[in-house]
């Protein structure tokens, strides 16, 4: 037995409280090295003799782990638990708190050996908003949905034209009243949660370089709008978040205005990151190095001090404020791992203390386990999963074997209402369009938006993915909304793949996730409920696959006489 392998942490994604009598545990081995694995446990005060025993069960492979999880009890809110663990090759070894240790029945027995929760407090248990795991977000870039108001165009405002491949620097006039006239239209599709891209004041046409975090830009609208907006969208069911820079802002900001035109005599020049003065135009990494920190190498996106309390004063007011006098339902946080910790943990308490239900989400491109313990994100974009998934789909870089043990292992990063939490997406404002990654081939769209929409977490769509629209990498993926291509095969489609995550929403919201390939090379999905499973086949190989289903898939794609076909899926309910 490869004893390297055996792994196991309290208190963390391996060991996370779930009610307030008991605790979801896994444990990590070498692939195919471990036969079984016995807890043992009791509670912290009581003799080891009084141990009660659990088999775990294996939960899936991931690229070099096989995954064990059990689920104990404790009666009196506290725990102490250790593994008895019986390799392939049939070594005995007891895995606990102080190491590994051979076994016997003095050593399964001794105190030492035990892991320990000292209380399962309420307080400290991690936890995400129920009303987040029944939620299909529908990604909304302003500025390009649709025009309800030409009367806020902004100076040459672009003919609305979905053909077009838009500049950098191009305005279509898209506005907030354009989306309050298709909050109906929304609604038919399935949708219940609206991500917008910035709405406040700014420069450029995607409003990532704030001036003005108070105000809506009056290219959008208005306050009043934007509170006609939630209402309107509260009243059909639907969830709003806003997306917030709290990285950086916009040079043209007043506090960087002033910093440039007052030097070390401004008093904001310690709100930003600033290595000399006076501040100079900064060009990019081949010059000779900024005198002032900025977002990327974006001379016009000035970095944010957010260790100064005057910064953290001005930017909680601001993530308060749309909560408080807006009735906003979460925050889309854009270049989240750039600020600080200590910052994001005021910034938790200061929404929650609000709103406890909160939805925090973190754009983060990496593993994530830093910010989602309990005290900083409800989550964040899940970037690491949703690109393997593209990888197999659409790049063909990875096998379907290379797929489902990557994804295990991504899943076993993070506690499962984390898990649940997650923000799933396949295209957005910053990559190319769904259609276009695969190659607009319309099938294997849809195979893989509905590969994602049954996995754990919250799944997104982009603003006109439904209408088969097209585009390259930003800008060409801010192309205006193309109205012309409701109610088409592949609009039609996307709307049963949201209805099915929305019919099956406590499943596909709680239940567990087990993944894997079948003999005949599927990828088969397994989603489990406390009274129903479902189970989903996704044909990603070369040729058509017999299949053996006593029952009708809920929704399927080429599937004929029992044989999936290429770029085919069956989507099966066991009742």
């Amino acid at each position: 037995m490869q004893l390297a392998a055996l792994k196991h942490r309290t208190e963390s994604e391996d060991c996370f409280v779930i009610d307030s009598h008991h605790v979801k545990i896994r444990f990590h081995s070498a692939k195919n090295d471990v036969q079984k694995i016995i807890v043992h446990y009791t509670d912290n005060y009581l003799d080891t003799r009084t141990d009660k025993t659990i088999e775990m069960e294996n939960c899936g492979q991931g690229q070099e782990s096989d995954y064990w999880t059990a689920i104990l009890e404790a009666p009196y809110h506290r725990l102490k638990y250790t593994f008895e663990v019986i390799g392939q090759d049939r070594s005995h070894k007891i895995v606990g708190d102080r190491g590994i240790k051979d076994y016997s029945d003095e050593n399964i027995i001794a105190d030492s050996s035990y892991f320990k929760i000292p209380y399962l407090h309420d307080i400290d248990q991690v936890k995400t908003p129920d009303w987040v795991k029944s939620t299909i977000w529908y990604q909304i870039f302003p500025e390009r949905f649709a025009n309800g108001d030409k009367n806020n165009d902004p100076q040459n405002t672009k003919v609305w034209n979905p053909n077009d491949h838009p500049g950098r620097e191009d305005f279509y006039g898209g506005d907030l009243q354009g989306i309050i006239t298709h909050l109906d239209y929304l609604q038919s599709l399935g949708i219940n949660g609206l991500y917008l891209c910035p709405i406040f004041e700014a420069s450029s046409n995607h409003k990532y370089d704030t001036i003005d975090y108070l105000q809506i830009d009056p290219a959008f609208g208005t306050k009043e709008l934007f509170a006609q907006l939630v209402n309107e969208a509260h009243k059909r069911g639907m969830r709003i978040m806003l997306d917030a820079v709290f990285n950086h802002l916009g040079s043209q900001s007043l506090q960087w205005q002033d910093v440039v035109k007052n030097g070390s005599r401004s008093r904001f020049a310690s709100w930003f990151h600033i290595n000399q003065f006076p501040v100079e135009k900064y060009y990019g990494p081949e010059e000779s190095g900024p005198n002032y920190d900025t977002f990327a190498f974006e001379g016009q996106m000035p970095k944010l001090n957010t260790a100064n309390p005057e910064v953290q004063d001005f930017l909680l007011e601001i993530a308060t404020y749309w909560v408080k006098y807006f009735d906003i339902d979460a925050w889309r946080l854009d270049v989240a791992n750039e600020v600080d910790h200590h910052f994001w943990m005021k910034f938790h308490d200061a929404v929650m203390a609000i709103k406890p239900d909160f939805y925090i989400v973190g754009e983060i491109w990496h593993n994530a386990q830093p910010w989602l313990n309990g005290n900083e994100f409800s989550a964040v974009m899940n970037y690491p999963y949703t690109l393997q998934i593209e990888d197999h789909f659409f790049k063909k870089t990875k096998t379907a074997s290379e797929l489902v043990t990557a994804l295990t292992d991504q899943v076993m990063m993070y506690r499962d209402c984390t898990n649940q939490a997650m923000m799933n997406m396949l295209d957005s404002h910053d990559t190319a369009r769904l259609l276009t990654l695969a190659g607009e081939n319309k099938d294997l769209a849809i195979q893989a938006l509905a590969f994602m929409f049954i996995q754990q977490g919250s799944p997104c769509i982009y603003y006109g993915t439904e209408m088969a629209m097209t585009g390259g990498d930003d800008p060409d993926c801010r192309k205006p909304m193309d109205w012309e291509k409701e109610d088409t095969d592949y609009w039609q489609k996307i709307h049963e793949i949201i209805a099915l995550r929305k019919e099956y929403a406590m499943i596909l919201g709680y239940g567990t996730i087990n993944l894997s390939i079948t003999p005949k090379g599927l990828i088969e999905v397994k989603r489990n409920g406390d009274s129903k499973k479902l189970t989903a086949l996704f044909n990603t190989t070369k040729s058509e696959i017999k299949i053996n289903v006593e029952e009708a898939p809920v929704i399927s794609q080429n599937y004929f006489n029992e044989k999936i076909g290429v770029n085919g899926f069956v989507v099966l309910i066991d009742k």
